[in-house]
Parts: C-alpha cells; structure tokens; sequence
C-alpha cells in the first residue's frame, strides 16, 4: 500500500480544519544548518589564515566551477529550458549540480518553476513577501505553506520526467550527494598533496558548500530588496551588482524575470555575467545551442513601458 507523505498529510489536515496556516520550525534543519554555519566560519578562518594556501584555492576553484552547473545548469538549461545542449554537457552540468548539494535537479528546477509562476505569492517556496530572512535561508526552516504543495503538484516537469539521466540522480540523489559533493572533493587534496582529512572536510566541504550556498539564496533575498527595477517596476525583483559578481551573472533579476526564458539572464552587453560568456563559448564549439535572447529593441520596450526610470538609457548614458 502506498503510504503517504508527510507534506500530503498535512495539506489533507490543514483542508479539513479550514484554519489559517501557521509555519512550523523544522528544528533538525535549523540545528543541521547552524552545526554547518559554524563549520563554514571555522573553515572561512583556515582559509584566511593563510596556513593551507593550496588546499584553500582548489577549494575556492571547485566552487566557482560547480557554480556554474547552477547557473547555465539548474537554471538556464533545465529550469527555464533557455538553450538546448549535447548529452556530454547535460552529464557535466548535471554531476557538477550534485556536487553542489542543492537537492536533486528535479527538485530544483519544481521550486524554481514555482517562483516564477507564483513568484512572491504563497505558493512561491520563497516568498520574498515574508521577510529577507525568509527568503534566504527560512523558507528551509520550517514547513511548507500548503499553496507550495498544492500548486508544486501542478508544475509540468515532464521534460525532466523523460530524461533517464535526471531521473536516475533523482532516483539515487542521497548515495550520489555522498559520493560527489563530499567525499570525491574531500579526497582530492587529501590523495594528491597530503592534506589532513579534517582540514579537507571543513573547507571543501563545510566551508565550500555553505559559501555556494549563501550565495544562491542571495539571489531570492538581496536580488529581492536591495536594488532597482528598469525593466519592471511592480514586481519585487530587483538588479544586484553585487549579486551578480558572486554568482557569475544572476543577480540581474529585475531583467530575468521579465525575460525569464533568456539564456543570458541579463541585458545584452551587462557586465558581471560570467555564465553569460561561459555559454556563448559553449555555443562557439557546438555543446550548447538554439540559445534564446531577448532583443535589444524588446529590452527598450519594457525599459520604456514598465521600469523605474533607473535605466541608463534614461538619461542617454552609454550602456
């Protein structure tokens, strides 16, 4: 007999009392979260005490490689489906998601659908309408909003559903996660020049993947409040210079949501994108193709009908 999940139960309760949803901390999360906090911040002080000078470069290396399976991965290729690309880089992209840990790919991409379509409503996984710290790290803290459940199950997801090798990493995503953003990172200084396994373990892992993860929630919090909106001044999303440096070209989110099938997640021409230039590479020797992009003329338009006036074509500046 297939039993049910707990999310199901609890949507199934909360429909039948008819009461008003209240979160519930999810305490092994929070006390999961802040073991792994305090670690990054131990791990972030081995790093800049300058002692483990390889160690620290290969691991702060493998963070901004693996970033980009986030990026042009996780999100412009399977997320928004902005490009199309050849099975060896579908299995690149699709390992180097699971070195970063942020859940299996078909999870991913379900919560990401979800905040574009209901972008800063209750059924958003991150609502941005609930506070910064919500939309950064609390919106894992505590249960789901029940609107997240019932319109998650709506979400089409069955290009991914077709795919075996995204379902496969779904499928097997707690062994892979073992074995690729924990212990093959973890092994590699310790095998080639001797690094301890503790010192490995706490900058590249603890420290590597919460910094990794700081930095994509940046992108539903900061890229939320702090920043302005040329492209469309009524929803909350908004352009992060800082963002974007720390996450190769996401923090334009003002634009992405207004585009949000571009492949380039950014005005053409914006600098602070390096996913940008990653893909057109990409494209140059034949993985990546069929990349969509928004116009000039189409960037105008929007500038001109719906953004704040903050647009350097507002006051004829240079772009």
């Amino acid at each position: 007999m297939e039993t049910k999940s707990e999310d199901t139960r609890e949507l199934e309760v909360l429909k039948g009392k008819k009461e008003k949803f209240v979160p519930t901390i999810i305490w092994p999360n929070v006390i999961g979260f802040a073991i792994l906090h305090l670690g990054a911040i131990y791990g972030w002080y081995l790093v800049l005490s300058g002692t483990l000078l390889l160690t620290s470069a290969y691991a702060l290396s493998f963070g901004l490689i693996t970033g980009l399976a986030i990026t042009i991965g996780a999100h412009r290729l399977w997320a928004h489906r902005s490009y199309k690309a050849k099975l060896p880089l579908r299995v690149i992209l699709l390992i180097g998601q699971t070195m970063c840990g942020q859940n299996c790919l078909w999870i991913w991409v379900r919560d990401h659908r979800l905040h574009h379509k209901y972008s800063d409503t209750d059924a958003d996984p991150h609502n941005s309408s609930r506070g910064f710290f919500f939309s950064h790290i609390g919106w894992l803290l505590c249960k789901k909003h029940p609107e997240v459940i019932a319109k998650g199950r709506q979400i089409d997801l069955s290009d991914l559903e077709a795919d075996p090798w995204i379902m496969f990493q779904k499928r097997h995503y707690k062994i892979l996660y073992v074995v690729f953003a924990i212990l093959i990172p973890v092994a590699i200084p310790c095998y080639f020049w001797n690094e301890t396994i503790w010192n490995s373990f706490i900058i590249c892992y603890v420290a590597r993947y919460i910094t990794l993860l700081n930095a994509t929630w940046c992108v539903n919090s900061v890229a939320h409040f702090y920043g302005t909106r040329p492209y469309d001044k009524n929803i909350p999303p908004v352009e992060n210079k800082f963002v974007s440096i720390i996450t190769h070209g996401e923090g334009w989110h003002n634009y992405h949501h207004a585009f949000p099938w571009d492949c380039n997640a950014a005005e053409l021409g914006r600098d602070y994108n390096f996913s940008g230039k990653v893909l057109a590479f990409l494209e140059r020797i034949g993985q990546a193709y069929d990349l969509k992009k928004a116009t000039k003329d189409m960037a105008m338009n929007r500038v001109l009908k719906k953004g704040d006036g903050s647009h350097p074509i507002r006051s004829n500046a240079t772009y």
